[in-house]
């Protein structure tokens, strides 16, 4: 015959509450049943069904964020391939990189002025936006294969861009890269 040390917690447990429930009267259990549904519904909505709607719920917006940096790798999977195409082939010669380079700066407007002095190039640049600028570098690293030496680039508080100078130079204009 089993002792009731030798029972399991649950099995004593569950003891415990029917022999409780079963001095209660009729009405009184009602009430206990209720509740304890009441209790065990409202936990199944904290921790099984409200994380399940909050997700769906954040679904899109996750998924919009997960299409973006795809986008973005492949962009940046795209360039670093042309970039790779580039290195095999023969560097441009100096006027091709010149022209390249004038018609980047040219879109930069008239808030930067090239000079090229033998084998360097200088930019100034005054107030640039910041994406222009992003682009200007892109297709100067691009198309005309230069890269900046030395740069001298701040911008102030309030201001809405980027003011100082570029050096570049790279293998088109005589110097290395």
């Amino acid at each position: 015959m089993a002792t009731t040390s030798s029972t399991s917690p649950i099995a004593r447990l569950t003891l415990a509450l029917s022999t409780a429930l079963s001095r209660l009267s009729a009405r009184e259990r009602t009430a206990v049943t209720v509740a304890a549904w009441v209790i065990g519904l409202g936990l199944l909505w904290w921790l099984a069904v409200a994380p399940a709607i909050s997700a769906l719920q954040q679904a899109p917006t996750r998924h919009a964020k997960a299409d973006a940096q795809l986008a973005q790798m492949q962009r940046l999977a795209a360039t670093a391939e042309a970039v790779r195409g580039q290195s095999s082939t023969q560097p441009p010669g100096r006027d091709e990189v010149l022209r390249a380079l004038e018609t980047a700066t040219h879109a930069l407007g008239d808030t930067a002025q090239l000079s090229v002095l033998g084998d360097r190039a200088t930019v100034t640049l005054r107030n640039t936006p910041p994406a222009a600028l992003a682009q200007w570098l892109s297709q100067v690293r691009i198309n005309a294969r230069l890269l900046p030496l030395e740069s001298q680039i701040t911008r102030e508080p309030g201001s809405p861009g980027w003011s100082g100078t570029l050096l570049l130079t790279g293998p088109g204009l005589g110097g290395t890269p």
